[in-house]
C-alpha cells in the first residue's frame, strides 16, 4: 500500500515547508501533489494532514509515516546507490560509524592518506545513531564502526587496529600532578568530566571506579573534547582520555596524564565491518592503513 513515491512526498513537505515548493522539488505540479496525498490518505483510511490558519499541521499518522520515512529513505537510497556501485564495478563511497568520541584526530590521519589513495571514493562519517552503531552495521547504514568496545556478533568481524591505553587527566596545577599513578579514592574526590556516554559503557567507571565502590564527587557531561580539556587545564576537574590525545593536547594546554591504577587501563581500537564485505577493495584498503596509523 505504502509507496517510496509517497515517503519522498512526505519528506519533501516537511523539509521544504509547503506544498508548493514540495511539488517544484519533486518536479510535480501542486494539483498532482495534492492529488497524490489525497489518494493516499483515502488508501490509508486516516488524514495525514490538517488545515492550521494557511498552513497544514501532520495529524497523528502523519506524523509516524513522516518518523517512518525519515528512517526508511536512507536505507532505500543507499541500497540504489550500493547496486548502483555493483553495476559500475566499483564503490563510491565508504560510510564510517563513531564510537569513539576522542579518535576523530587519528582517523583523520587515515582518511587523508585513503583519499589520496582512492580518489573516487567518497569518505562520511557520521557519530549519532538512531539505533546504535551496531544497528547501523547491521542495517547498512554503515560499512565500518570505529570502536573501542567490539561486541561479537555473528556476521559482523572486528579487526584490532592499534592499542591504547586510557589516562586521567589533570591540570598542572592540580595536587594530582606529580602522581605516577592515582587510585579509584583519589578520583572520587574530583569531579569528573566525560562524554555523553552511559556509564555502563564508560571504563573509567566500569574498570576503575565501580569495582572499588567508588563514584565521583560530581560527574559533569561535555560533548566537545576541546571544552572538556579546558575545563581540566583550568582545574575545574578531572577526565580520562587515550594518551596520545592527551600527549597532543599537553603541547599547547597545561594538563598532563596519569595512569589509573597500578596496571592502567589498556584498549584497543577495532574497526567492525561486515563479513561478507570484508573482501571489498576499499574497506580492505581502509582498514590496512588504519593498522598502519599508530598514535602509541
Amino acid at each position: 500500500m505504502i509507496e517510496r513515491s509517497h515517503l519522498k512526498i512526505l519528506r519533501e513537505i516537511d523539509c521544504q515547508g509547503s506544498l508548493t515548493a514540495a511539488a517544484r522539488a519533486l518536479h510535480l505540479t501542486q494539483s498532482a501533489l495534492s492529488h497524490k496525498i489525497t489518494r493516499l490518505e483515502q488508501l490509508l483510511g486516516t488524514p495525514l494532514w490538517q488545515k492550521e490558519g494557511r498552513g497544514l499541521k501532520l495529524t497523528q499518522a502523519g506524523d509516524y509515516l513522516l518518523q517512518q520515512a525519515n528512517r526508511l529513505l536512507p536505507q532505500l537510497e543507499r541500497v540504489d546507490e550500493r547496486l548502483l556501485q555493483f553495476a559500475r564495478g566499483e564503490r563510491g563511497a565508504l560510510n564510517i560509524g563513531m564510537e569513539c568520541h576522542p579518535c576523530y584526530q587519528w582517523l583523520l590521519k587515515v582518511v587523508d592518506p585513503f583519499l589520496a589513495r582512492w580518489p573516487g571514493v567518497d569518505v562520511d562519517v557520521t557519530q549519532k545513531f538512531q539505533f546504535g552503531g551496531m544497528a547501523a552495521l547491521f542495517n547498512h547504514d554503515i560499512d565500518l564502526l570505529v570502536t573501542p568496545d567490539p561486541i561479537v556478533r555473528e556476521g559482523i568481524h572486528f579487526e584490532p587496529v592499534f592499542p591504547y591505553e586510557q589516562v586521567l587527566v589533570v591540570s598542572r596545577d592540580s595536587e594530582l600532578a606529580g602522581l605516577e599513578r592515582v587510585t579509584p579514592q583519589q578520583v572520587a574526590a574530583q569531579t569528573l568530566y566525560t562524554y555523553p556516554v552511559a556509564i555502563e559503557r564508560l571504563d573509567i567507571f566500569q574498570q576503575f571506579l565501580l569495582p572499588a565502590s567508588c563514584l565521583p564527587k560530581k560527574h559533569k557531561v561535555l560533548e566537545a573534547t576541546e571544552m572538556m580539556l579546558q575545563m581540566v587545564a583550568a582545574g575545574r576537574g578531572v577526565t580520562t582520555l587515550p594518551l596520545w590525545l592527551v600527549e597532543e593536547y599537553a603541547e599547547t594546554l597545561p594538563i598532563t596524564p596519569i595512569r589509573l591504577g597500578d596496571e592502567g587501563i589498556h584498549k584497543h581500537i577495532h574497526l567492525g565491518v561486515r563479513t561478507g564485505d570484508l573482501d571489498d577493495r576499499h574497506t580492505r584498503a581502509f582498514i590496512e592503513m588504519a593498522g598502519e596509523t599508530s598514535l602509541v
